[in-house]
């Protein structure tokens, strides 16, 4: 699958990927809240979800971190457009907050393609210069969507064959 990277002018790398699976696909594994720590690079278990998960308002309490350090917080969703886009501050203090924007555009009936642009906004994580935090957030948005893709493609694929 191919993955791309793009700057915007406020120098924020977005990451996207193709997804061999529609858009509602991956919608169904954004939506369920439990998933979260399966495809977030970083977070280590969901402790709860809100049942309306993901409107807007919404909170997702996880922990991030390797047992026994271990730093429970949440993510609140900012925006919810079923099943295209969602926006996120993702909560990690001590390090601080970011705002996350996840889009997923059709590409065909039964492909799409995913999109994630993450910066920091608040406490120490935004002290850092944007180019060096956006260094290290691009490589780990690789790996998410790398995460979310199997997750969606392997889920639509049970359906599609069961």
């Amino acid at each position: 699958m191919s993955t791309t990277s793009s700057t915007d002018h406020e120098g924020i790398v977005t990451v996207s990927r193709d997804v061999d699976a529609p858009v509602q696909a991956v919608w169904d594994v954004l939506a369920d809240g439990w998933d979260y720590a399966t495809w977030v690079v970083g977070a280590s278990r969901v402790r709860a979800v809100d049942r309306s998960w993901p409107a807007e308002g919404a909170q997702l309490h996880h922990s991030f971190g390797v047992w026994p350090l271990l730093i429970s917080d949440t993510s609140k969703v900012i925006a919810s457009t079923p099943p295209t886009a969602l926006t996120l501050v993702a909560r990690g203090w001590p390090a601080g907050e970011a705002a996350v924007v996840i889009t997923v555009t059709a590409r065909g009936d039964e492909t799409c393609t995913v999109a994630i642009a993450e910066d920091a906004v608040k406490g120490p994580g935004a002290l850092v210069p944007k180019p060096l935090r956006q260094m290290a957030i691009g490589p780990r948005n690789v790996e998410a969507l790398r995460r979310l893709a199997y997750l969606a493609e392997g889920r639509y694929r049970e359906r599609v064959t069961s």
